[in-house]
């Protein structure tokens, strides 16, 4: 169903000229009513929990939370909010697994205004937006039978959940804690990340992240 004028739209990134910035582009679109800011994890949620918003325009790298945790709550929690990821983070390394966790759209910080405004216009009507980059992502991955993709890319959602709270150095316990899971079920996701990226040790897991650009 198409959405109409007046979405309400809520930006989740910690730094403050990033929001200011997007405010701005957005506050002269039409399309897009009230607009929202958080500038941590649990702020986006409180928001979330406050009132209904149409589009949430997500940063990965919060502060407290991981935008995979957030996406996940937002996902099973608030059905009816779309979720468009903005990241600094390379496309290749993040956007297939952010779709595949539920992500309506995926846009790296790098881009255009004008390719912003239109990732929100198709994600209030209801479609999903692909940029150029990523739709020559997804054909090369059908063409080739995914054997170019990265590894990471081979990990169900939650295993890429707890790969990232690995490669930033939380320990099973934390990621246990933080996840509500228990430690024996945090481990057996890490032995299967372990056996899938055929690693050994965390820190090959940090290294590989830190290669790949999907930690800094």
């Amino acid at each position: 169903m198409i959405r109409m004028m007046s979405a309400r739209v809520l930006i989740a990134d910690d730094h403050a000229v990033v929001r200011a910035g997007l405010r701005q582009m957005l506050a002269e679109d039409t399309a897009v009513g009230e607009i929202g800011e958080a500038a941590t994890g649990q702020q986006t949620l409180e928001r979330l929990r406050e009132s209904p918003w149409e589009l949430l325009i997500l940063d990965i790298g919060m502060p407290d939370r991981s935008g995979m945790d957030i996406l996940r709550h937002v996902r099973s929690g608030y059905p009816d909010t779309r979720v468009l990821i903005l990241s600094g983070f390379p496309e290749r390394q993040y956007a297939i697994n952010m779709l595949r966790a539920g992500a309506h759209g995926f846009l790296g910080k790098e881009s255009a205004p004008d390719d912003l405004l239109k990732a929100v216009h198709m994600i209030l009507a209801g479609r999903r937006y692909l940029s150029p980059t990523m739709s020559e992502l997804l054909i090369s991955e059908i063409d080739n039978g995914g054997a170019d993709r990265p590894i990471h890319q081979q990990l169900s959602k939650r295993e890429f959940q707890i790969f990232c709270k690995l490669a930033s150095g939380s320990s099973v316990s934390e990621i246990a804690k933080e996840l509500c899971l228990s430690v024996k079920t945090v481990s057996t996701y890490r032995s299967r990340v372990l056996e899938k990226m055929h690693f050994k040790t965390n820190a090959d897991i940090t290294s590989y992240a830190l290669r790949n650009g999907l930690i800094q």
